[in-house]
């Protein structure tokens, strides 16, 4: 089939760039066709096929990440998702569903490895079938491996309750809550693949957003999708939502908390009508021949006629602009002793003061193109409008966030910033891009950000072009750079997400949040804008919200916008998590919240959680368990990162300090707990639980995150007292 596409899309190519404009775009279409096909092939070349159904009727079905058919259209291989092979998933003993034995196929490359079968009636088997019976659940099996560094795709292992929730319907917003390890994640990235498969012509226009945590959570799931042969996804953390802002710094939590409060939203409506005030004494603007006045009366009628007008901020400019040009222009004809003028006069006379230095400072003063950069920098950095906008926060949030002015090639955005940039940009609405480039006023750190952002758009295009060659096995022949160059601006080889990424208005199909938990009324905001149709699917575990601005219920979170018309399911077993490491986490629930419970465990490992004193044993430990094999994470109190990521970093050899794609890698990093959410690792130790709890609000739940993290084997070190529900670990000494 790949050898097929292959063919297919060198023929195309070598048909060479001549012919009409038609035959152009034709060739070019198709070549866009079979490369997409033949990305989508190589993607899931891994385990293409990882299953079979026998059924009752002596028929079987091979079950695979994509459907594939040979030159005579028959079914050599039934996609995952289609609603033949429901009863991969769903068929037990009990409901066999026709099926008489379930066959999972372990590959490597197109090497079958092993086989496990699951038998669902045995009185339908053949003796010949009998004969032929292999191996153990195929799902312990998976669950048991060593972690990777990258999340695996469950489509040969998918649960019976988590298929249910991954083919629920696409409308309305579906909300899964489960517990450390019940493949929350892993279910909603196989919902996404399945609502593309099955409303693709809904879905594929629009797209599917993909909301995690953190870039490091977004690197460890970047390769699932593309394994069940969908490469057209956008995955983004919150910070990323705003196009052409990168959030970098690292704010308090109470600051952080605040600016995700709702109160906010006013906060920023108010710093936009600020904007708009006009001053109570009248303005003089002396030009060569006559000084022209706009007092109190005009300019408030100006304001009043741009409010009515309901548009945002910046368009509603021209309606403001163009009322005091018709007053000015009227008392200028009155200067210039015209006395009555018609509306062509009036429009010259307009048209001429428009382009006077004067009148043009006066404009600019009174209603002033902004940027919702401009706005939050003018509003964090002045106390008087700070005062102004946030009057209903108290003196002490106020001060908050205030702010000393960003410097020349520095950091100022944090992550909490964009929904708010993302408000002010709603309510502040476009500038035509010629007026951005003529203006004067535009700040030079936002034209530096414009060319920066021009220059990765064309280095990025380059790298897809390089892969696009390799991929297709063209780059002997044709150079990257002019193949970059030929399509550079044309949208119609964006990819959904390409063109979904650059632009904040984008309307998506269908969005799934991933630890939406953490997720600020503020960010809900920013959220809901890019799904209008609400059609979402909402992953979490309020038992594991550690972010101050995060959710306590499903219900405080989705009523404001959805309220009657969002459904819940509930994830109960934790494939991850063996029992002896999920009954120490569950010890904490009490300090979370009432009323919590922990998912039940479907295995034991015999693996005993240990503690051990003091802190300086934290390096033997490393090394211990880095010996024992699969990868490790320290998880640390986040005022003890950089000193203890340090010292492991240097004295085990392939360890790493901090978040990102070295830390996904290495058999051994150092992370904070809000850097390890959502990760699994084979052995976690934590540092000073004691700290992790004491140092946010929610600590409770960081220690309850950071103990649900291991698949095999968890440690805890510590100086300072171990909390009452760690006590009774069992004690080791560490050489």
């Amino acid at each position: 089939m790949r050898d097929r596409t292959q063919r297919q899309l060198d023929g195309v190519l070598a048909q060479g760039g001549g012919g009409t404009h038609q035959n152009r775009s034709e060739r070019d279409t198709f070549a866009g066709m079979y490369a997409e096909r033949l990305a989508r092939l190589w993607a899931v070349e891994n385990s293409l096929c990882f299953g079979r159904l026998d059924n009752a009727d002596h028929t079987s079905l091979y079950i695979g990440r994509i459907g594939l058919a040979d030159d005579e259209q028959r079914r050599l291989l039934i996609d995952w998702r289609a609603p033949v092979a429901q009863p991969f998933y769903r068929a037990t003993p009990a409901a066999p569903m026709g099926v008489t034995r379930r066959r999972h196929l372990q590959t490597k490359g197109r090497t079958v490895i092993g086989v496990d079968d699951d038998l669902l009636d045995l009185d339908g088997l053949t003796d010949e079938d009998v004969a032929t019976l292999n191996g153990e659940a195929a799902l312990l099996a998976s669950i048991g491996a060593r972690r990777t560094g990258r999340m695996r795709d469950i489509v040969a292992t998918i649960q019976a309750e988590q298929d249910r929730i991954i083919r629920s319907d696409l409308s309305g917003v579906l909300v899964v809550q489960g517990g450390p390890g019940t493949g929350k994640t892993v279910v909603a990235l196989h919902r996404a693949a399945y609502l593309l498969y099955t409303h693709r012509e809904k879905l594929a226009r629009r797209g599917v957003l993909i909301l995690g945590p953190n870039l490091t959570f977004l690197r460890y799931i970047e390769q699932v999708l593309p394994s069940l042969g969908e490469t057209d996804v956008l995955l983004s953390t919150v910070g990323e939502l705003y196009p052409g802002v990168t959030p970098a710094v690292r704010e308090r939590p109470e600051t952080a908390a605040l600016k995700g409060d709702e109160r906010m939203a006013q906060v920023v409506a108010r710093a936009v009508r600020e904007r708009q005030r006009v001053p109570r004494k009248p303005i003089d603007i002396k030009l060569d021949r006559y000084t022209l006045r706009l007092d109190g009366r005009t300019l408030d009628a100006a304001r009043n006629r741009a409010a009515r007008s309901r548009r945002t901020h910046n368009e509603a400019r021209a309606v403001f602009v163009r009322h005091l040009l018709n007053a000015l222009a009227r008392q200028a004809a009155k200067q210039l002793g015209k006395g009555m003028i018609d509306d062509d006069e009036l429009a010259d006379l307009r048209e001429d003061l428009r382009t006077e230095q004067p009148v043009k400072a006066a404009l600019n003063r009174l209603w002033p193109y902004t940027t919702p950069q401009q706005l939050l920098i003018g509003l964090f950095t002045s106390r008087e409008r700070l005062d102004y906008a946030a009057a209903e926060l108290s003196a002490a949030e106020r001060e908050l966030l205030l702010r000393e002015p960003p410097r020349k090639g520095g950091d100022w955005w944090a992550e909490s910033d964009v929904p708010l940039l993302d408000e002010a940009a709603e309510l502040l609405g476009d500038i035509d891009p010629a007026v951005l480039r003529a203006g004067a006023w535009m700040a030079e750190e936002e034209q530096a950000a414009a060319r920066a952002a021009e220059q990765e758009e064309g280095r990025a295009q380059l790298a897809y072009a390089k892969e696009v060659l390799e991929l297709t096995g063209l780059s002997d022949i044709m150079d990257a750079e002019k193949f970059a160059a030929r399509h550079l601006g044309d949208e119609f080889y964006l990819t959904t997400a390409e063109r979904a990424a650059g632009d904040r208005t984008w309307a998506f199909g269908h969005v799934i949040v991933d630890e939406a938990q953490e997720l600020s009324p503020m960010d809900w905001r920013m959220v809901m804008r890019r799904c209008p149709t609400r059609s979402m699917t909402i992953v979490g575990d309020l038992a594991q919200t550690a972010a101050p601005a995060g959710a306590r219920s499903w219900g405080q979170v989705l009523d404001p916008y959805v309220a009657g018309r969002w459904r819940a399911e509930s994830l109960t077993v934790n494939y991850r998590t063996p029992a002896e490491l999920m009954a120490v986490a569950a010890a904490v629930l009490p300090l979370v919240g009432p009323g919590l419970s922990a998912p039940s465990s479907v295995r034991e490992t015999g693996e005993r959680p240990w503690s051990a004193s003091p802190v300086e044993a934290l390096v033997p430990a490393v090394r211990a368990g880095v010996a024992e094999g699969g990868r490790l994470a320290v998880l640390v109190p986040e005022s003890f990162k950089d000193e203890l990521g340090a010292a492991v970093a240097a004295a085990v050899p392939g360890a790493v300090s901090g978040p990102g794609t070295a830390a996904l890698d290495a058999s051994a990093a150092v992370l904070s707990v809000a850097d390890a959410k959502g990760l699994e690792f084979d052995t976690v130790i934590v540092v000073e639980p004691a700290l992790i709890l004491d140092e946010s609000p929610r600590g409770a739940s960081d220690l309850y995150v950071a103990l649900t993290r291991a698949t095999q084997r968890l440690g805890v070190i510590h100086t300072t007292a171990l909390p009452e529900p760690l006590a009774r670990l069992e004690r080791r000494r560490i050489a």
